[in-house]
């Protein structure tokens, strides 16, 4: 019988590679560094949790929610669908916490990014937030 001999100090590393996997990898990587004073009355749509605005940037334009008052989210407009195609654009529906790809069909939440309704099955590429109170920092 042969014993297939596995060097064991490879291990973590092969754990981090495959755990560090970038969901959103078909998602064009674009530069986001954005600061926004939020008492600025141009950004009164997410004064208050609940509320959302479109924003310029990322690949395909991004969606900033507020999740509370102190928490924000913020998304690429990009659908994770065949991103190839050019029309693979989300935009927040009636209801106010869904976002649609018209192009093809798929449904995001916009309180986490999640598919709702397929054919997606990868969320919406998130990017990082910090606020201080007053200013809020969206980056990748």
């Amino acid at each position: 019988m042969h014993k297939i001999w596995f060097p064991i100090f490879l291990l973590p590393l092969l754990l981090f590679l495959s755990c560090n996997k970038d969901e959103n990898s078909n998602i064009p990587l674009v530069s986001v560094n954005y600061y926004i004073n939020m008492s600025n009355p141009a950004y009164i749509k997410v004064s208050v949790p609940g509320g959302w605005m479109y924003l310029n940037g990322g690949s395909r334009g991004l969606i900033l929610y507020r999740a509370s008052n102190d928490a924000f989210k913020v998304y690429d407009r990009h659908c994770t669908y065949t991103p190839t195609n050019s029309c693979a654009v989300v935009s927040v529906d009636a209801s106010n916490i869904t976002a649609v790809d018209d192009c093809c069909g798929s449904n995001f939440l916009i309180v986490d990014g999640s598919v709702t309704k397929n054919p997606a099955n990868l969320p919406l590429k998130q990017y990082q937030t910090s606020f201080d109170g007053s200013v809020l920092h969206i980056f990748n």
